[in-house]
């Protein structure tokens, strides 16, 4: 039986509301050397911004990133899943939407984790570079 996402996910997201600027976001990537911050909405997941497309919808477009509010370029038809969901179906979600990341929600859709392609390759034993790849530390 395959681990459940909950085994493999990163507890505790960071997360931005709606309103927080693509300026915030970028200073949390940064600090925290990730590549996206959920976006949420009264506590509730609502989208996801990834520093690329901070890049390729903001400061390609000229958007000023210290008054763009996130709501703006954020991705809001999101594939998400559980976490006692198995990562079985977070792999097959992953390839069917060629994503590399799915926020974990709870039955509130309140964001409780994030599961990247990496977590579940690392899970699964997989041969090859991925699961080394994903064990390093960021390159900042």
């Amino acid at each position: 039986m395959p681990p459940r996402v909950s085994d493999v996910m990163t507890g505790a997201p960071q997360a931005l509301p709606l309103e927080a600027t693509l300026y915030e976001a970028a200073r949390v990537m940064r600090d925290e050397g990730i590549g996206d911050v959920l976006v949420t909405f009264a506590g509730r997941l609502c989208g996801v911004v990834t520093d690329r497309d901070i890049v390729v919808r903001a400061v390609a477009e000229s958007r000023d990133t210290a008054l763009t509010p996130l709501g703006d370029v954020c991705t809001a038809e999101l594939t998400t899943v559980r976490p006692e969901d198995d990562t079985d179906t977070a792999a097959r979600l992953m390839c069917e939407q060629a994503v590399r990341r799915l926020p974990v929600v709870d039955g509130d859709k309140r964001p409780v984790g994030i599961v990247t392609i990496g977590d579940l390759a690392v899970a699964n034993g997989e041969v090859g570079p991925l699961p080394e790849i994903s064990k390093s530390p960021p390159n900042n």
